[in-house]
């Protein structure tokens, strides 16, 4: 009880640390401090700056520092806030001497800058000047085009969060993780950019303050205390350039960290590592600048001793460099050499007949990082995603996708195999990212042109340095594993029908009967056996129906299977139990459904064309036929540019026949009976086909 008790005081304190902060800055405008407590201030604020030089250094990306913008905003107030004290006290009480400020800016103003006055102020300028318009102008207009560009790809980078977490490849928390990341990443450069704009005042503030702080105090120091001009000149100019200095040295190394923080590019190492791997981790480089200095240093004149110190120095830094990285491929290959020998082959029997994978994914030898375990592959996870979000979409689980190196596709080449068969193929590029052109981007990137492999679009292969770039001209920038995964998962949903096999469909049944054992064990095998219900499943699916719904499915079966065998007769009932879930899915929550529907002579035409063939399915003669799929594809063209979903209304007996026959030229056509329309809902027909016939 008492530590819950510590812990929740513990807790408010905290709570109560920045309120206080800033309330104790404020009283510090108005409220005079003594020396001591100046200096321990300005201790104060020279070791903040350090700590936040020090953070902005080890952080691995900017978005690691958010609070960076508010932090900045309260170190310039503080500063602004103890040159205000200073002042007070150094017009107060400047003519007693040169530690009449505290014990910091007297050492500033002595020791820094030897207490020559000229060489103090140009020291303080410099400083200024490097601040105002180098630092802070460079960090600000970093901040200024990072937020700009920011804004710009949010699009994009939100409608590649869409497309992985519609392709199953995350799911809602991710998608919502990387949104507010999104967000934050927006939020924090817009702040850096109003941020930095404080900086910018601080300095300006700053040799305003100075110059007050010695015309003021000339005037103080002459007519208040009749001190001489030379006395006095040499007590308050001490001072303001003491008090100057310990102000501004703080606020360069602040500004140093707001330029550290939004140059840098997210790694997964900090700064320290990036530099001493990127600037000193070439040996070549080290080598060749070392020559060049040797040979300034034996030109005649030269200061020897610098050149070929540092040239020595460079060149032995290059030989530890060489030398690190040959052991460390010697270590690689002495592990290689290390590994166990392949065993002898074993007597042929019948664990070589290797069977035919239902599913599986060849890669050439450049995409094996993305599929191995031992690397991490990313690609790995993105299947185990497919996956599940397929099981939740349709209804049953997938088979396994088994993964291979294939030597005789091309290295960065792919193909996506059913039952053994080829069935699709791409090319996808490691470390690169596929920037797609939906059909409304603002500009163009440069890159290797390219075709999106899942569906078609336009589309280019572009380097990782230019993703910004191309997702705020519209782009949706993927990498190469988004890439095959979309594909598999496209691949996957097409062919959803004939990776329900028997044991797929077993398992299901055995999955339903754990919660309807009754209603599994009264069907099959007495009433149905496996492979009718196998049948059903299998043309549910082919015409975007899922089978989440399994205790209908089986209810209907159950139900109609004493009346007929048939496994067309017995999805047409199946349809017509699963009508509402049909229809929502296809209108969402819409009272009116527009639909299209056949010209009542072409539907008596059909009906008497499939009451002649009988189970030989619909005859039509050519022309009738070519003119049917023709008008058919316009309207369906029609209703998908006006952004309603292509429905085509029938009659019940036709449906089944009338969906295999338009399912070639019109693969997004849905076929739906009169029957599977629930009441409640109203239909209205905005387009007849046929209407000549």
């Amino acid at each position: 009880m008492a530590q819950t008790l510590a812990d929740t005081g513990a807790l408010h304190l905290q709570r109560l640390a920045a309120p206080v902060l800033v309330v104790l800055v404020l009283a510090m405008m108005i409220l005079p401090l003594p020396p001591v407590m100046l200096d321990m201030l300005f201790t104060f604020n020279i070791a903040l700056s350090m700590i936040v030089l020090l953070i902005s250094l080890y952080t691995l990306k900017p978005l690691e520092f958010s609070i960076f913008p508010t932090v900045l905003l309260i170190t310039t107030l503080l500063r602004l806030s103890l040159n205000v004290a200073s002042t007070r006290i150094v017009l107060l009480e400047g003519h007693t001497g040169s530690d009449a400020a505290g014990k910091v800016i007297e050492a500033f103003g002595l020791f820094l800058v030897g207490g020559n006055y000229t060489v103090g102020l140009i020291v303080f300028l410099i400083l200024v000047l490097i601040n105002f318009m180098v630092i802070t102008k460079g960090a600000g207009r970093i901040a200024e085009v990072s937020a700009r560009f920011t804004l710009d790809a949010m699009p994009g980078k939100q409608m590649a969060i869409d497309a992985d977490l519609n392709a199953g490849l995350i799911g809602e928390d991710e998608a919502r993780r990387r949104r507010a990341e999104i967000a934050r990443e927006a939020d924090f450069y817009g702040a850096m950019d109003g941020a930095s704009k404080f900086v910018r005042g601080d300095a300006v503030a700053g040799i305003v303050i100075m110059l007050i702080n010695v015309v003021g105090g000339l005037i103080v120091g002459i007519a208040q205390h009749d001190m001489s001009l030379a006395n006095a000149a040499s007590n308050y100019t001490l001072l303001a350039i003491g008090d100057g200095l310990v102000a501004q040295i703080p606020a360069l190394v602040i500004s140093t960290a707001a330029g550290i923080v939004v140059s840098r590019v997210s790694s997964e190492q900090d700064l320290n590592q990036q530099f001493i791997g990127q600037v000193f981790g070439r040996p070549q480089a080290l080598f060749m600048t070392a020559g060049i200095l040797t040979l300034l240093g034996l030109i005649p004149g030269m200061p020897h001793t610098a050149f070929l110190l540092i040239g020595s120095l460079l060149a032995a830094a290059g030989y530890w460099v060489s030398r690190l990285g040959a052991r460390e491929a010697a270590a690689a290959a002495l592990q290689e050499a290390a590994a166990p020998p392949p065993e002898e082959p074993l007597e042929v029997s019948w664990q070589d007949v290797a069977p035919v994978d239902r599913l599986g994914l060849e890669v050439g030898y450049r995409l094996v990082p993305l599929v191995d375990r031992q690397q991490d592959g990313e690609l790995l996870r993105r299947i185990r995603g497919i996956r599940k979000k397929i099981a939740q979409d349709l209804g049953f689980l997938v088979p396994a996708v088994h993964i291979r190196d294939n030597l005789q596709l091309k290295p960065n080449g792919y193909r996506m195999t059913l039952k053994g068969v080829a069935i699709a193929e791409g090319e996808a590029l490691a470390g690169k990212f596929l920037a797609i052109n939906p059909g409304r981007v603002l500009g163009t990137v440069h890159g290797q042109a390219a075709t999106d492999p899942a569906y078609g679009l336009p589309a280019v292969w572009i380097d990782a340095n230019l993703r910004d770039q191309a997702q705020t001209y519209g782009y949706t920038v993927v990498d190469a594993s988004t890439v095959i995964a979309t594909h598999l998962t496209k691949v996957i949903q097409e062919h959803a029908p004939e990776l329900l096999g028997r044991e797929e469909t077993q398992q299901l049944l055995d999955h339903v009967a754990r919660q309807h054992g009754k209603l599994v064990e009264d069907l099959t095998p007495k009433l149905l056996p496996v492979a009718t219900v196998q049948k059903v499943l299998q043309h549910l699916l082919e015409e975007q129906v899922h089978i989440r719904d399994m205790r209908t499915i089986l209810e209907t079966l159950s139900e109609h299977a004493p009346r007929t065998q048939d496994a067309d007769e017995l999805t047409s009932a199946v349809r017509t139990a699963l009508g509402r879930a049909i229809i929502h899915e296809t209108f969402g929550g819409a009272q009116e459904l527009l639909v299209m529907a056949l010209e009542p002579n072409l539907e008596h035409i059909l009906m008497q064309a499939l009451a002649s063939r009988g189970d030989t399915g619909m005859g039509l003669e050519p022309g009738l036929a070519e003119r049917l799929v023709r008008e058919t594809v316009q309207a369906v063209e029609r209703q998908e540019n006006a952004g309603r979903p292509a429905v085509l209304l029938s009659p019940p007996a036709i449906r089944p026949v009338l969906a295999r026959f338009l399912r070639r030229s019109a693969p997004t056509l849905k076929v739906l009976s009169h029957a599977e329309i629930p009441d409640g809902k109203t239909i209205r027909i905005v387009t007849l086909i046929g209407s000549g016939a």
